[in-house]
This record gives structure tokens, C-alpha cells and sequence, in this order.
């Protein structure tokens, strides 16, 4: 692969932009809302049309991030050359699950005995980085045929599964079968984020990145955009109908269109089923298809999101917590329940805590339009400052 100049891809950056701000969402929802302590929100029997759709619209963020890390990492491979790539990668992914299991952990749980480990997709992006690190060696077909058969055929596996603490049961665990484990101590380990699907994605969207070469012209690009986002809603519309392959939770009818309708779209996240990833990436490639223009004045806001996604991701954790806390004080509840041992919305102290959906939203618009412009100054300088190799690491 010879080098090249690469400039910023604006639609890209919008896209990750409005997905981190979606990102918030349900973050804020995990904090203040009164029910996310109760019941899933994406339980037919127990939920409503908002607030399902409060929770699904946020599946879009995980797969469009972790495939867009992938497209990145293409464009970092045309500026510097696949040696430099590889060890980029292998050197960052290393340093996102160091910052999984520390920073972004205690933003979480503001617990410094950190008794409660989860592996969510901070942890699932670094270790997905070091495995493309490999790959990017290889020729790019061999590259875009592992990560199809990732993504297609990991749901093979869903009947596999292995009990207990043992060894095994972690490994397989950490490969694709989502699970809890006690590690002693007080201690737990909760595997959210299994790799296989995961790697599978950031591969597909390193390969994805060739559209973006001097070989497509835009005209172009967007057929092809259009072709592979409604190619991908098509199959996810038939695969689904046929309840036979591709999410281990069938879809069936309820007692009105509209259950039957969320039972359809409700697809699995742990791991990302290959209906889910059809979900919500053949939109998303559709919506780089109809963005790559000129940015109105809102979306090139959106898009200073979408250029620090890391900074943004470990500043909106804690601001939601510090805010939480506050709000937990307010309300007659101690400091200390916001001090988590396990998930926040499962922890048993704020049983009675939490406020209407309405506050939640409010929440979160405030927490989006006070990191903007923190993320904006963070942004001009790591303009201003390209030569620091060390900004590329957060």
C-alpha cells in the first residue's frame, strides 16, 4: 500500500458524531432513570413505545463505532504504511484496554477497590485493534474474508456454552458467550462485550475504508454506499421474517401490530448477532451514502463529537456520574449509593431513586451541550498539534 495524503472524511465524522451524542442516551438513562432500576426497557411486556425506542435507537452506537474504528484505522494505514499501522494498533488497543479496565471503569463506578470489572466496548475496540494489527498484514481479500465469516458465522456458536468459573468457561466466555464470573475477593469480572463479532466488525470496516481511495469518485462511492446499506437492510428483513439463522432470539407475534413490530426489531447485542450488526449498520452506511456534502451549521457541531469520539466517551461517563450524584443527594438519597459494587441499575441502594423520562432527556441535552465546547477546544488542539503522536492515543 503506498502512502498518501488522507483528508478528514466530514460525513464520517458526522455519523460518529451523532452516535456518540445518541451514546449519551442511554448512559443518562442508566443514571437517572426511575425504571431502568425495575426492568429492561426493551421488555414487551413491561415497556412503552418511547422508552423502547429511547433504548434501540442507541444500538446503533456500538457497531457504528467500533466499524468506524476500523475504516480509521484504513486511513492511518494510507498515511503511514502498513509496518506503522500494525504497531499503531497493537500499541493502541493495548492502551484502550488498560483505560477499560482503570479510567473508564471507575468513571463508572466511582469505586477505587474496583470490586466490579466489566468488559464492555472500550475493552472490546482495544483487543479487536491488536487482532487487526495481525491481519493488516495480510492481503487485503484474505483480510475482507475473515472478517465475513466472523461476522456471518458466529452465531453458529450461540449453542455453545460453557458452565461454571473454570478456565474454559472464561476463554469461551471472552470469545462469544456473554457471562458473569466471581473472581474472589469480593470481586467480579462480567464479560459484555465478547470478541468474535466484534473483530469480525472492526475488520469489515478497515475493508470498508477502500471506498474512500482515489479510486472511487464520489458518484460512485454512493452507488455502491446505497447498494451495500439497502443490501443489508434487504437481508436483515429476510433473515428475520425467517426466524431461522442470524440472532439466537426469535422474533414472534404479540397481541398488537405495533409488539410484533418491536419483537422484530428487537434484536441481540451480547454478543451482536449478525441481524443486529444488518440493523444498524446497513442504515448507517446508508446514511453516509446521502451525508457526503457540504455539513449544514448543527452538523458541523455534530462533527466535533465525531473527530475526539474518545475524549468525549471517557468526559460524558464522569460528568453523567458527578451530575448522578448530585441528583442522588437532592433526593434524600447518601453520596455513597452512587458508589457502585456492581451495574448501576442493578444495584440494590437505589431502589425508589430515579426520575420520568422527560428529565432524562433534559439530562442529557445538557450534558451534550456542555461537553461541546470542551470537546471543540480538545479538537483545535490536537489540530494544532498533529506532530504529538500521543493525541492519536485519545
Amino acid at each position: 500500500m503506498n502512502k498518501e495524503p488522507v483528508v478528514r472524511i466530514q460525513s464520517i465524522d458526522l455519523l460518529r458524531g451523532i452516535v456518540m451524542v445518541i451514546m449519551a442516551l442511554d448512559h443518562a438513562r442508566d443514571y437517572f432513570h426511575a425504571d431502568a432500576f425495575l426492568y429492561d426497557p426493551l421488555d414487551l411486556t413491561k415497556t412503552n413505545v418511547l422508552l423502547y425506542f429511547t433504548r434501540w435507537i442507541t444500538h446503533f452506537c456500538a457497531p457504528v463505532f467500533v466499524f468506524l474504528a476500523g475504516t480509521s484505522a484504513f486511513f492511518v494505514g494510507r498515511r503511514r504504511g502498513i509496518p506503522e499501522l500494525s504497531m499503531f494498533l497493537l500499541t493502541r488497543g493495548l492502551w484502550l484496554v488498560f483505560l477499560e479496565l482503570t479510567v473508564v471503569n471507575f468513571g463508572w463506578f466511582f469505586n477505587f477497590k474496583i470490586p466490579f470489572i466489566g468488559l464492555q466496548v472500550i475493552w472490546a475496540i482495544g483487543i479487536s485493534m491488536v487482532a487487526l494489527s495481525l491481519l493488516v498484514r495480510l492481503p487485503l481479500k484474505v483480510i475482507f474474508s475473515v472478517g465475513l465469516i466472523l461476522v456471518f458465522g458466529h452465531n453458529m456458536l450461540d449453542g455453545i456454552h460453557v458452565t461454571g468459573n473454570s478456565f474454559a468457561a472464561i476463554v469461551w466466555s471472552l470469545l462469544h458467550d456473554p457471562n458473569f464470573f466471581e473472581l474472589g475477593g469480593g470481586r467480579s469480572i462480567f464479560v459484555a462485550y465478547p470478541l468474535i463479532p466484534w473483530v469480525g466488525t472492526i475488520v469489515l470496516g478497515y475493508c470498508f475504508g477502500t471506498l474512500y481511495t482515489n479510486s472511487f469518485s464520489a458518484q460512485h462511492r454512493k452507488n455502491i454506499l446505497l447498494y451495500l446499506g439497502g443490501g443489508a437492510i434487504l437481508l436483515f428483513i429476510v433473515l428475520r421474517f425467517a426466524n431461522v439463522y442470524g440472532d439466537p432470539a426469535p422474533w414472534a407475534s404479540q397481541a398488537t401490530p405495533l409488539s410484533t413490530f418491536l419483537s422484530f426489531l428487537n434484536t441481540t447485542k451480547y454478543p451482536p448477532s449478525l441481524l443486529y450488526l444488518l440493523m444498524t449498520l446497513g442504515p448507517s452506511i446508508l446514511f453516509l451514502a446521502f451525508t457526503e456534502r457540504e455539513p449544514s451549521a448543527v452538523a458541523r457541531k455534530v462533527i466535533v463529537f465525531g473527530r475526539v469520539p474518545m475524549f468525549y466517551y471517557l468526559m460524558h461517563i464522569y460528568v453523567l456520574h458527578s451530575i448522578a450524584v448530585v441528583a442522588a443527594v437532592a433526593t434524600g438519597f447518601p453520596a455513597s449509593s452512587m458508589v457502585f459494587n456492581i451495574w448501576i441499575t442493578m444495584s440494590p441502594e437505589l431502589v425508589g431513586y430515579g426520575f420520568g423520562l422527560g428529565v432524562v432527556y433534559l439530562i442529557w441535552a445538557a450534558v451534550v451541550l456542555l461537553l461541546y465546547p470542551i470537546c471543540r477546544m480538545y479538537e483545535r488542539y490536537k489540530v494544532a498539534n498533529r506532530q504529538a503522536v500521543w493525541l492519536s492515543y485519545l
